[in-house]
Order: structure tokens, then sequence, then C-alpha cells
């Protein structure tokens, strides 16, 4: 299992990753001035059964809570409660700092959902404590890409609590067709994720797409090491991310990933980028203080060939690194693997610039290092600094698991010769020519 520790921190960059901490938010009934003069004020008219009052939060006071079982859910983890947990939702929607209580002790079932934000008063609070299931696989309809999913929600929204989000993915793992994310969050902005735990997801735990202003602390998403591309946070098209104590997967910019346990899985990847011949634009990235253990890679960058645009500006410092296949990677022709028809020679690239890896230390049971650039467009002022790897045998390094470094330029201060000599590698700051293209890869 892998801890916020995240199975993998994926951006898919795509950057994959992000926690939020929630904040408790207070309301007082609206009050008001009475009138001048010497009209007689008219009586307050009685809100009907099917309204809900708005309020105004007052700094002393909880949420007001809309408890789903009182919208009919049962928490038997047999009965449908996905109507209730609508119905809730929309409740809370029109209330300014209100909250969805799904209370502890009970498990709901719910199937795919969308909390739709976009007529939502500011500041609301969605508050797990008990368990949430996902159910199983022959209930879903065909091709459903996601289950739990916040959109639109542009005035903030808070998910936090104790509780827990299975999505029973392990119906799923061996499929072949479409397998759901867990929990996605669109389009919304001041996003924070707390203290919960997503596990077993079908395929991604966490997703944030185009999203601003994102907070994620003390998550936990967790899936056994053999679950199929189950990323623990993966980031699309989001800007000013902050992820600390967890785990992940971004075009994105200004993310800062911090404080994270990660393992078992496939460490934390920036990508992939340009499936497809796309154009992906990730910059200004900082993943720090970081604990990676029993996983196939620890931090790596990994685009598809045919891709354009670029990642630059990358910093990767104080990692950690136990039994990791290959701590530090840079791969410009990632290939699924699933086919190989898929994946032919091109000779367009995201282009790779401006990375830094700085004081990464521990043991590897591959290679410590395998940066694999385009031949057209090559990886240009990558850094190694402070680099302490050692094979997790004890043994001494030998030709067979030696650094791999084709197509890049940049200081790069390693102890062990590169391998393979030819592979058109500059220890120096001298950048190769990279084919850059303005048309193409500027950003």
């Amino acid at each position: 299992m892998s801890y916020f520790s995240l199975k993998s921190l994926t951006f898919l960059f795509f950057i994959a990753f992000t926690l939020w901490s929630s904040s408790l938010e207070t309301c007082t009934a609206r009050g008001g001035n009475a009138p001048r003069g010497g009209s007689k004020p008219k009586p307050p008219r009685k809100p009907t059964p099917k309204e809900v009052p708005r309020l105004i939060p007052h700094p002393l006071h909880p949420p007001i809570e809309f408890e789903v079982r009182h919208y009919g859910a049962k928490g038997d983890g047999i009965t449908d409660d996905t109507e209730a947990f609508q119905a809730a939702w929309m409740d809370a929607c029109k209330v300014v700092n209100s909250a969805v209580l799904v209370p502890a002790r009970f498990t709901f079932l719910v199937g795919p959902v969308s909390f739709d934000g976009s007529n939502c008063q500011s500041k609301i609070l969605f508050k797990l404590e008990g368990k949430i299931i996902a159910p199983d696989p022959q209930a879903w309809r065909n091709g459903a890409s996601q289950w739990l999913v916040f959109t639109k929600l542009n005035r903030g929204i808070t998910v936090t609590g104790n509780g827990v989000i299975d999505g029973r993915g392990s119906g799923w793992w061996k499929k072949k067709s479409t397998r759901p994310t867990a929990v996605r969050f669109y389009g919304s902005s001041d996003v924070r994720v707390e203290g919960i735990t997503i596990q077993n997801s079908p395929r991604c735990h966490l997703k944030f797409d185009n999203c601003k202003g994102v907070e994620v602390n003390t998550v936990t998403a967790s899936s056994p090491p053999d679950s199929p591309n189950t990323d623990g946070i993966l980031l699309s098209n989001s800007m000013n991310v902050q992820i600390h104590s967890s785990e992940l997967a971004c075009g994105c910019s200004n993310v800062t990933v911090e404080n994270v346990r990660c393992g078992p899985g496939h460490g934390i990847s920036i990508g992939s980028l340009g499936e497809h011949e796309t154009k992906e634009c990730v910059s200004d990235i900082i993943v720090r203080d970081i604990s990676i253990h029993n996983s196939t890679n620890g931090v790596r960058i990994k685009t598809w060939q045919g891709g354009s645009g670029s990642v630059r500006n990358v910093q990767f410092s104080n990692i950690n690194v136990s039994g990791v296949g290959r701590p530090i990677v840079i791969n410009q022709f990632y290939c699924d693997g699933k086919d190989e028809k898929k994946c032919p020679n091109k000779t367009a690239a995201v282009a790779v610039s401006g990375i830094t890896f700085g004081n990464i230390f521990g043991t590897y049971t591959v290679r410590p290092v395998d940066l694999a650039c385009s031949d057209s467009v090559p990886c240009t002022d990558v850094n190694l600094n402070d680099i302490d790897l050692n094979p997790s045998t004890g043994k001494e390094p030998t030709l067979d698991n030696a650094p791999y470094c084709w197509k890049a330029s940049g200081e790069m201060n390693l102890t062990t010769p590169m391998m393979p000599p030819n592979g058109g590698c500059s220890k120096t700051d001298k950048p190769l020519n990279n084919g850059f293209r303005p048309d193409r890869d500027v950003c």
C-alpha cells in the first residue's frame, strides 16, 4: 500500500497530486434593521417546506449541516444512497457556509454522481466521517470514466474528515474497458482536501482538472502494488497547487509537492505528456522532502514521441529512495507497452529543459540514473548534484547498472561514468542543439 503516501504520484502533465485541508464554517440567520417611519412592518414570510433559508456566516458558529440520512440514505452498504446524497448537496448549495455530512459508523453505497457547483453559495464543506463505497462493476453504465465528481465550484470547496472512499476496484483491474477515476474535481477554485482516505480506486484515486488554488494535506491514497495505473493524485491543466504530507500525477504550473511518502508503486511522475501529438505545457514545479520505497521509479519525467510544448523549471530535491528501480528518470520515448503499434518513431517531442535533481540518496535495484532524450529535441540544462545512490544488493556498481544517458546536457556531477560513452551527453552546461521550434514548442 502507498501512503500519502500515494501509490504513485503521476503528473499527467499531467502532474499528479494534491490534498486539501478543510475549514469549518459558521452561519447566523440574516438580520435586518427596523424600518424608519411609522409604517407597520410586514410580518416575515414563512418559508415553504422545500425552501432553505439563506444564512450569513458567523465566525463563532459551526456550519449548517445537511446530514445525508435526513434525506433518506440508509448507510447499510446495500441500499443505493445516490439520490439522498444528491438531495443533501442541492440543499446545502443554497446556503452560505454549509456542510454535507456523511456520518461516522455508516457505510453508504453511492453510484456515479456529479456534485455540480454552478449555483452553489460560497464556502461549502463536504464532511466525510463515514465510508462511501462504489457499486460492483456490473452495476455501472458502460463507458463511465468517473465516480464522485465535484464540478464548477468557483466559490470554494473543502473535503475533509476521517472517513474512507472505497472504489472497490479489484473487479475493474483486469478489465480492458474504461475504468473510472474515484474522485475528480473539475473547473473549480479554492479547493482543499484534507485527512480523508481514498482506496482501491478502479483507476486514478484523486484527479484535478482545470482547477486553481488547490491544497492537499494528509490524504491517504492506497491500492495493492499490482493494481494497474491507480495513480494517487493526477493534475491536469491546474495552477497554484500545494500538496503536503501525501502522493501524485499535470499541463500544470506553480505546483509544490512536499513531505510525501510514496510506495509501493511507480514513484512520482510528470507525464505522460504529448500523447496523440498533443501540446503540453508544464512549468515551475517543486518536488521536495519525499520518501519513496519499493517502487519501479523514483522521480520521473515521461513524454510520448510526436508531442509538442515543453516541461521546464522543475526541481526535485531531498529525495530518499529505498529499493527503487530507477530513482532518476527522464524518458522522451515513453510508451505504455500495451500495443507497440501505438509507439512509432517520430521526430517531434515535448521539449525538456531546466531540470534539477539535487540531494537524491538511497538504494536502487536497476540503475541510479536513466536519461533517455530525443535525438531531434534533446534535453537541455539537466543538472544532477549531490547524488548518492547505491545498489540495494550492497555490491559495487557494474557496467550493467551504470547511469544511462542519451542526448542530454547540463551539469551532471556523478562519480560513476555514464553509459553509453557515445550517448551524446554533455556533463557541462553547454546546451546541445535541441531543434527547438517556436511555432510548436513555446507555451
